[in-house]
């Protein structure tokens, strides 16, 4: 099976959480990584069961009144996710930003830098205030995603904010 990051978050979510259905691995992600990765929620599952299939993850019914499957990692889903996680091979980013995308092509900065700014700055007030919320229960790694985060979208307000100061 051919590994994409998709399906490196799965492992990943899985992994933290010990043991998950597909169903928490999709609100895990839209409740942490997802302002950095998104992942379609029916592509979780999808995902879900490529990973099972390969061997990756295995499934259990899940004791309890709810009778739902679990899925655990498998010690060759482990050793793939450490592998991966361990390789420091650069992949360049390839920023598919719509906005610059329209800039390059003719639009007008000032026409799109209102929304730009304003789209910007409350993702960046987001990031800052979950950085204040729970910056001190996060793993180094976890900051620095964080970080990131906070990072590009003073950068992006500040970038089209220079479009509008230019009038």
């Amino acid at each position: 099976m051919n590994l994409t990051p998709s399906a490196f978050l799965v492992l990943g979510i899985v992994n933290l959480l010990g043991s998950a259905s597909p169903y928490d691995v999709k609100v895990e992600a839209g409740r942490t990584i997802a302002p950095f990765w998104q992942v379609p929620h029916a592509q979780v599952y999808a995902v879900c069961d490529r990973l099972v299939e390969a061997g990756l993850l295995e499934r259990e019914q899940a004791g309890g009144g709810r009778q739902r499957r679990v899925m655990r990692l498998t010690d060759e889903g482990r050793a793939a996710l450490r592998e991966w996680l361990e390789d420091t091979v650069v992949v360049p980013v390839e920023a598919r930003e719509r906005g610059m995308l329209k800039m390059w092509l003719g639009g007008d900065p000032r026409e799109h830098a209102p929304a730009q700014v304003e789209a910007h700055g409350r993702t960046l007030a987001e990031y800052e205030e979950l950085s204040r919320l729970v910056g001190d229960h996060l793993t180094p790694g976890q900051r620095h995603a964080l970080e990131f985060g906070i990072r590009y979208e003073r950068m992006m307000t500040e970038l089209w904010q220079s479009a509008l100061d230019q009038e």
